[in-house]
């Protein structure tokens, strides 16, 4: 995700590091090539060129402009669901913690076992759903354990599933009552809920006929826009239609990232600094002494 400073004004003009501009520069030089060859022609041979009414480019524009405005709302809206379901995956870390400290059985040992857990849980659905490689889960599961969860499928579910083992257990003995089982299982049916919702999200993506419909059209409207707009602007033809070029590419390439929120791009959530976040709270709710330091922006980007 980008984080940076806001610049001013004229600054905004020059900023590369998290502008859709890198990503979209080849399409613009596309069109820019297009343009400038057609002013060429209606110059070389203008017997070749008709006078084109640049009315029906006007309401193509209008039209493809509302649908790219109603695609870009329906990724925001995916990008935005994922950073609540990653926000109250950081709560309810956060009050899973808190009850396994104050209600599970005086032991030192179990309580952080327990805690741990819940940290595993968050790296192993941050690799689920972005990159599929386990890094750090490992480092906060018990002695033999991680080799059980790796057997799974679903390494999240793998390791709820031993939460709640570990739970009953406590609860067939007579350590906990059944009260209090009640209250963690809620807890944990919360975090499954989480996790099903962000698979869902990573699962179902936008219909590719709907996006493909949109990503043509700005192709077709923006080549064929400087034959129609050629006899009317002349040499600046060029200049409006990479201008347009870049509004529309633009929106199609930043609907594209925002639609995958647990995605590579920069514009994706930050769910390593968000799993640190829970590091962090569940290490001060431990007591430890040293704390995980919190992820920092690089060159803008948090991860």
């Amino acid at each position: 995700m980008i984080v940076r400073p806001r610049p001013t004004a004229f600054g905004l003009l020059f900023i590369l590091r998290g502008s859709i501009l890198p990503m979209i520069a080849p399409r613009l030089l596309a069109v820019l090539a297009v343009s400038a060859g057609t002013v060429w022609l209606h110059d070389a041979a203008p017997q070749h060129f008709r006078e084109v009414n640049p009315a029906p480019f006007t309401l193509l524009g209008l039209a493809l402009s509302i649908f790219f405005g109603f695609r870009n709302n329906a990724c925001y809206e995916r990008w935005w669901e994922g950073r609540k379901q990653w926000g109250q995956l950081v709560a309810e870390t956060r009050s899973l913690v808190r009850e396994f400290m104050t209600l599970l059985p005086d032991d030192a040992a179990l309580r952080r076992r327990c805690a741990h857990r819940v940290v595993a849980f968050a790296h192993a659905l941050r690799s689920q759903l972005r990159d599929g490689k386990d890094r750090e889960a490992r480092d906060w599961l018990p002695d033999g354990e991680w080799d059980r969860v790796t057997q799974s499928r679903s390494r999240p579910d793998a390791i709820l599933l031993a939460q709640a083992a570990e739970l009953g257990g406590l609860l067939r003995r007579g350590e906990l009552s059944d009260i209090l089982y009640r209250v963690f299982s809620e807890r944990l049916l919360a975090l499954t809920t989480i996790q099903t919702a962000c698979e869902r999200l990573r699962s179902t993506p936008m219909p590719f006929a709907y996006t493909l419909l949109l990503h043509r059209t700005a192709w077709l409207f923006c080549l064929l826009l400087p034959f129609g707009m050629v006899g009317t602007l002349g040499l600046a033809t060029p200049v409006l239609t990479t201008i347009l070029a870049y509004a529309f590419f633009g929106l199609d390439a930043l609907g594209e990232e925002l639609e995958e929120p647990f995605g590579p791009s920069e514009n994706a959530l930050p769910l390593d600094a968000m799993v640190r976040a829970i590091e962090i709270a569940t290490s001060e709710a431990l007591g430890e002494a040293k704390l995980p330091d919190a992820l920092q922006p690089r060159k803008f980007v948090l991860l």
